[in-house]
Parts: structure tokens; C-alpha cells; sequence
């Protein structure tokens, strides 16, 4: 019964159960390896052939959990920055059953650890070195065959330590490679955690359709995908569901949607998306068991409004012109100017930005024009992402538009292979009922400074705000371009501690989140300093990465890279009571001095 237990626990936190537990067979050094399947921290499966053709591939096998493993990965840190410019490719191989593709992104961030990680995702790269335990080595030469396979040095061991290690294995044996000679010791007995992939469990009932999954895919799915959503395929009916069923579970196994890249923390955001563990659980069984539909009638899908807005606008301006969108290569940023002008300062508790193509909108930034630039540090509204809210707060919080203002939108369009025409709106929603607390924005942009290295794997940018009164955080989001890693949001209090506010161990150009804060769960007292650090990925194993042999500078094309980092937040120590007009915005005692 304890090991049936354990197993389930293992199982539960797995993002990777479908896969059966892997066990190693015996194989021997000079074994020749075709090739290697694995996914990258952007969800991606790669293999060996996406590297540079190096002289040696050194893999070293890890979980986020083993003590062992933690313990030896500065060593491998200090062995690639000795070897990695004499042609050895080091990468980092995550084979913890419970470590989703985010918390090994996660990991390798904590640690400070350049070197590309990679999941094993069905134990295929377990099998094919032979390997049982973490940390373990195995090294390939130029024609992939396993010259090295053991520990690292002898250093670290389960029942203590050295001093110093009294053989460095892993160093010696690239050495010889290097020089041109035999491995002289080509195994070594490696100490650690022995690897295991949870097996999926058989459930207590059929899985189906109807009972178990058809309220999940509405209450996390739907609102994506359906019929002229901004997703690509519908999940609404049994047939759509059981159509895409594998792909579902992948994707939703391995944590990748719905889509989510804040890592675990002690910070909970109300806007969190992921699914449960149960509910990951669920849809592999119900695709396990063959996609069972089930008895009775099928559940209704989740009712959309239809008009296809969500937040319901008061008043909805349109871009005077149809936007035309090539049918391939990058587009440039498109700026519009909406005929929309505030004839007073305007309280406003939601906006929302529409596309009349959602397939061609990337991303989309609202800001207010006074006079004939948008201040974007001050003048930022809100941001439209696939899959991403509307911006709407809590009853009594609204920001404001200054009078004489109209609306600008920046627009990044994606080619679809065929000439498109996309023409956006927006709809603004006047405040309601009195408004309470206004919402302000901060927009900490690295601008100017950003100057990217040629092949840099985690070149790190930053920016900082200090808070000039106290502050309630509503939400931290992120814009980079495709050189993008991670972003982390760190406060510095005036007491001397600090805290991570927000940390996005692998950025998503394609999923640009904002993360919302529960009502003053997080207040910034006067004088805390936030700061952002980024790290961009300008290497030749970023799949994305236009160019790695340049310099990047700043610049508004995706070619080239932004890091602009956002927050909202209120200001607990300003109360307000305005009472504002629900069909101007306008606040109500002002309405005698505007007749």
C-alpha cells in the first residue's frame, strides 16, 4: 500500500505521466546513438542535430529534487565555460518525474546556469546512454557514439563529501577526447537517485466525456477555443474534443496549456490559470481509455456572449482604415490613431481590444495620445494577448483618461500564408457606481541600453522604478521580442529584505500575460525599489532567434528587441468617493462647470 501511495504522489505532480516508467537497459560504451529526442524550456521537441556539430556532447541527467545532482551543477557550469569555446556542447538533461518543462526552466534560472536544459520526456534519452541514476555523465563524440559514462568526480557522495575531489572523471575523460586518445577510465559507478517516470494510474471509473472532461475544457478552454476564437482549433462538442484528444493531453500534461509561465511560488495571482492536478489527470485517463463519450446528452459548451465582447464596452471605436497583412515574412508595427476624443477627464473600469482577424493579431498596446506623441511610461492603458483578459478590475477601481486625449493602439501582426485584413476596435466600459481607488501604471523600459552579444545564451537587462508612495499591486507583465528568456520582478524594501514578485522562467513571445494580484495582497511601502531583470537567449539553440552572429539593440521590430515591463497598482492612502456619470465616465460634480 506505501508504494502504491508513493506512486500515486509521484504521479500527481508529475506534468509527464502519460509515459511509462522507463528502465534502462544494459548499453556499452561505443554504442552509437542516431540521434536524441527532447523538449526545450519553449515546450519544443529538438534533437541532437539542432546543435552546431560539436566536437562533444556532454549530457549530465538531473531532477530538480536529487541533492546530489544540485550539488554538482556549478561543476558542470565550470566545466562549460573551460570547454564550451573548444567545441564541447554541454546540455543539462531533466528526467525528474514530478519536474514540469516550467519548474526545470525554473531551476536552471535559480541556479544561474547557462547551459541549454532539456526534458527527457518519455525516458528515450534514459534508454538510449544507459543511465540509471542523477547526477550522471555520458559523453558523445563527433559521431555520436558514447565514449564516457559515469559520475562526475568523486567529491560529492550520499554518505558525505571530500574536500577535493581525488579524481575529476568527467574533466579527464573530455581531456583525452580533446587531445585525441582513448578515455582511460570510460565508466565510472555514479551515486545518486535512481530515475523513475511515474506510470500513469488505472482510475476507479470510465473516464468520459460527458462527466469528467466536458466541464474542464469549458471551464478553462472554451473561451479560446471555439468557432472564431483566438485559438486555432475548437474544443466546444465531443467531436471536436475527441478530434484533437492527444493533443489536449500533451499539452496539457506537460503544463503548456492552458497557457501559464509564472513558476510556483508564495505568491498566488488570482488570474492564475492552470489546470489542477486532478484535472491534468483526468484528460490523460480520458484519453488512455479511448475517449469515452459517455452516457446521456452532451454537456451545452460555456455560453459566450455574442457579441464577442466580454466586458460589455459603452462605447466602441474603430480603426478608420482596414489594415492589410502580408502573407509571409515579419510584419512592422502598425500604429492607429482611433477617432475617439475625450472631450473631459474620463474614468474608465474596463477596456477591451478587439481584432476583426483574431488568427493575425499577435499583440496589441492601448495607450492615450495628448498632443502628438503617446508618453508610453505614463500614458499605457492596457495590452490585448491571445488567450489574455480584457483589462477589468474590482467594483470602485478605474483609471483615467486626461480630456483632450484620443486612443493609439500598437499593433503586431503575424503572416498566415495568405494575404489577410484585420481592422481593430476598442471598447471602453465607464466607470460604475463610485470609484474608490485609481489605478496607475509604471512602465520600466530598458530601452536604449539593451546591447546584446553575439551568441550570448542569458545576457541579462534590467530596469528599476522606486516607489514614491505607498502601493497596492494589481499586475506585473513583460514585453521581449523573440531573443526573450526569462523576467523576474524583485522588490527591495526600505527595511532592507526583498521578495520576488513575479518570476517567468521561460517566456512565451507567443502567450505575453500580464499576472494580477489580489486586492492589496501586496502592498509596496514608499521608497521600495522594483526591479526587473531580464535575460535574452541570442544563441544558435534558441529556435526563434533571427540572427545569433549580431549585436541586437533595441528597436520596435521583432527582429529586433524590446524589454518593457509593466505594472499597475493603487494607492491605499488615497482615498476616493468621485461619483461618476455611468454614460460619460465623467466624474458628476463637474457637470455644472462643463454646461
Amino acid at each position: 500500500m506505501f508504494l502504491m501511495n508513493l506512486r500515486l504522489f509521484l504521479f500527481l505532480g508529475s506534468a509527464f505521466f502519460f509515459v511509462a516508467a522507463a528502465h534502462a537497459a544494459p548499453v556499452s560504451v561505443g554504442t552509437k546513438i542516431e540521434n536524441l529526442k527532447f523538449k526545450d524550456i519553449r515546450y519544443l521537441y529538438r534533437t541532437l542535430d539542432d546543435f552546431d556539430s560539436p566536437k562533444l556532447y556532454v549530457f549530465t541527467f538531473i531532477t530538480n529534487s536529487c541533492p546530489l545532482a544540485q550539488r554538482y551543477l556549478p561543476k558542470v557550469a565550470e566545466l562549460d565555460k573551460e570547454f564550451a569555446s573548444k567545441g564541447v556542447q554541454f546540455v543539462i538533461v531533466n528526467v525528474g518525474g514530478a519536474d514540469s518543462i516550467m519548474d526545470m526552466a525554473q531551476h536552471m534560472l535559480d541556479y544561474k546556469i547557462e547551459v541549454p536544459v532539456v526534458k527527457d520526456v518519455k525516458g528515450d534519452v534514459v534508454n538510449a546512454c544507459g543511465v540509471t541514476r542523477t547526477p550522471e555523465s555520458v559523453i558523445l563524440d563527433a559521431e555520436r557514439k558514447i565514449r564516457y559514462r559515469g559520475r562526475i568526480d568523486d567529491q560529492y557522495r550520499l554518505g558525505g563529501l571530500l574536500p577535493e575531489p581525488t579524481r575529476s572523471d568527467l574533466r579527464e575523460a573530455i581531456m583525452e577526447l580533446l587531445d585525441g586518445r582513448e578515455v582511460s577510465v570510460p565508466t565510472t559507478t555514479s551515486e545518486g537517485c535512481l530515475i523513475t517516470y511515474p506510470e500513469l494510474p488505472k482510475p476507479d471509473e470510465a473516464i468520459t466525456y460527458n462527466k469528467h472532461i466536458a466541464p474542464i475544457l469549458n471551464q478553462n478552454c472554451v473561451q479560446c477555443h471555439h468557432k472564431g476564437g483566438s485559438a486555432p482549433i475548437s474544443l466546444d462538442t465531443y467531436a471536436k474534443a475527441s478530434g484533437n484528444g492527444d493533443m489536449v493531453m500533451e499539452v496539457t500534461s506537460e503544463g503548456r496549456m492552458p497557457p501559464w509561465y509564472a513558476s510556483h511560488g508564495s505568491i498566488e495571482f488570482e488570474n492564475d490559470a492552470r489546470l489542477t492536478p486532478k484535472q491534468r489527470t483526468l484528460i490523460a485517463q480520458w484519453v488512455a481509455g479511448g475517449m469515452l463519450q459517455g452516457d446521456g446528452p452532451e454537456p451545452e459548451p460555456v455560453k459566450l456572449n455574442p457579441s464577442g465582447w466580454r466586458i460589455e464596452p459603452d462605447v466602441i471605436t474603430e480603426a478608420p482604415l482596414p489594415v492589410g497583412i502580408a502573407p509571409k515574412g515579419f510584419m512592422p508595427y502598425v500604429f492607429v490613431l482611433l477617432p475617439l476624443k475625450f472631450e473631459q477627464d474620463t474614468w474608465i473600469e474596463a477596456v477591451e481590444i478587439k481584432a476583426s482577424n483574431p488568427r493575425v493579431m499577435h499583440h496589441a498596446n492601448l495607450g492615450y495620445l495628448n498632443g502628438y506623441k503617446i508618453d508610453q511610461k505614463n500614458s499605457f492603458l492596457t495590452g490585448q494577448v491571445p488567450g489574455g483578459p480584457p483589462l477589468s478590475g474590482p467594483p470602485g477601481y478605474a483609471g483615467v483618461i486626461p480630456k483632450g486625449s484620443t486612443l493609439a493602439l500598437q499593433l503586431h501582426y503575424v503572416t498566415t500564408g495568405k494575404p489577410e485584413v484585420d481592422r481593430p476596435r476598442v471598447g471602453p466600459r465607464f466607470a460604475r457606481g463610485p470609484v474608490k481607488k485609481r489605478v496607475y501604471y509604471k512602465v520600466l523600459d530598458a530601452g536604449p541600453r539593451i546591447a546584446i552579444p553575439p551568441f550570448a545564451r542569458a545576457y541579462p537587462v534590467s530596469a528599476e522604478v522606486t516607489m514614491e508612495s505607498n502601493a497596492s499591486l494589481r499586475l506585473l507583465m513583460t514585453h521581449m521580442h523573440l531573443r526573450g528568456r526569462d523576467s523576474t520582478f524583485t522588490a527591495y524594501y526600505p527595511d532592507g529584505s526583498s521578495e520576488v514578485l513575479l518570476s517567468m522562467p521561460n517566456y512565451n513571445f507567443d502567450w505575453q500575460l500580464q499576472y494580477n494580484f489580489p486586492e492589496d495582497s501586496k502592498i509596496l511601502p514608499a521608497g521600495t525599489k522594483v526591479e526587473v531583470v531580464s535575460n535574452f537567449d541570442n544563441s544558435t539553440f534558441n529556435p526563434y532567434n533571427p540572427d545569433p552572429t549580431i549585436l541586437v539593440r533595441n528597436g520596435e521590430q521583432t527582429v529586433d528587441e524590446m524589454m518593457q515591463s509593466f505594472m499597475a497598482y493603487t494607492k491605499p492612502d488615497e482615498p476616493l468617493n468621485l461619483q461618476i456619470d455611468p454614460k460619460t465616465g465623467w466624474e458628476i460634480q463637474s457637470l455644472a462647470q462643463i454646461e
